[in-house]
């Protein structure tokens, strides 16, 4: 089964199917999919203690979350991660849910607010967690790498300085290089879209409007990356130039894939985040509404008593 000219890396010997791609496959690299495990296992401990301390927790959160999880163990742990090795097409799908949907389905999932709530409080040793996750969200770091200026270049990076660069040969030829190009697209991935999807308490917090520009500047640069790769009559990186030839793959068709796949995948998620950060817009326009409505109904009423008080004046002085 084994077959090895990734310095070590496992790749699998049969060509893929379907039915291949997401057999389960750990090995000593696989730190991605053991951290999407323990995620699991430590947000579903979260829920149940709040649950026990009688605070509900809404179930499409906790379901978001595992979701999350699965979606990282689906493209890191199993057959699918040795594909990518020697397959632009099946790397470039790796890539996209990585950097798009897993951070999506993770956020959404508010882990911040629900460690904030089951994390004990208090002076002594328990309660450092705590205190070291808000120093963290407050510290001047959380605010500079969430600032647009940083997530939005960092975003691009990650397609347009990977791969048209010599860097991503350099990390994919390297395990440990190979596992920080991974965790980067996720990180990457959560940093861009936390802000605009403010599920959770983030270092910085941004209007409506303003979350909507940062979603849509960088759509169009990422459908250019996805033409660019298309559209390109030589092969951009050169760690798939040659994959076993018995698996009748022709690396340019698998770049061209590759190319469709990361055009396409743009539109899904941004939809998605759009359909939030409107729906949250127009709750807030509504609360926004109804507060002034209350202020307008008190006022009203001074108004309506000063403008009596001041005919009855005016009575009395005649």
């Amino acid at each position: 089964m084994e077959h090895g000219h990734h310095s070590g890396m496992w790749l699998p010997d049969e060509p893929p199917t379907w039915g291949r791609m997401f057999l389960p496959h750990l090995d000593a690299w696989s730190v991605l999919p053991v951290l999407a495990l323990l995620g699991v296992l430590a947000y579903v401990v979260g829920v149940v203690r709040l649950r026990r301390s009688g605070v509900a927790w809404p179930w499409w959160r906790t379901a978001s979350w595992v979701a999350g999880c699965l979606s990282l163990f689906a493209v890191t742990g199993t057959w699918l991660h040795g594909y990518a090795m020697v397959l632009f097409s099946v790397h470039m799908a790796q890539h996209m849910v990585l950097s798009m949907v897993a951070p999506l389905l993770l956020l959404l999932g508010c882990p911040v607010t629900l460690a904030l709530r089951t994390l004990p409080r208090g002076r002594g040793v328990a309660g450092v967690p705590r205190a070291l996750l808000l120093d963290a969200l407050h510290s001047r770091l959380a605010r500079f790498v969430s600032h647009p200026a940083f997530t939005l270049p960092l975003f691009l990076v990650s397609l347009y300085g990977v791969y048209f660069t010599p860097v991503f040969d350099a990390l994919m030829g390297d395990p440990i290089g190979h596992q920080f190009m991974l965790a980067h697209f996720t990180a990457t991935g959560l940093l861009f879209f936390g802000p605009i999807l403010a599920q959770d308490p983030w270092p910085r917090q941004v209007g409506h409007a303003g979350r909507m520009l940062e979603l849509l500047i960088p759509m169009p640069l990422h459908a250019f990356f996805g033409v660019a790769i298309m559209m390109s009559s030589s092969l951009v990186v050169q760690t798939f130039v040659d994959p076993p030839a018995a698996w009748g793959v022709d690396p340019l068709t698998d770049q061209n894939t590759a190319g469709s796949i990361a055009w396409s995948f743009g539109e899904l998620p941004t939809v998605l985040v759009l359909a939030v950060v409107l729906f949250s817009w127009m709750r807030s326009e509504e609360r926004r509404g109804r507060r002034i409505d209350r202020v307008a109904a008190r006022t009203d009423d001074a108004e309506r008593e000063a403008y009596n008080a001041r005919l009855r004046a005016m009575a009395a002085r005649r």
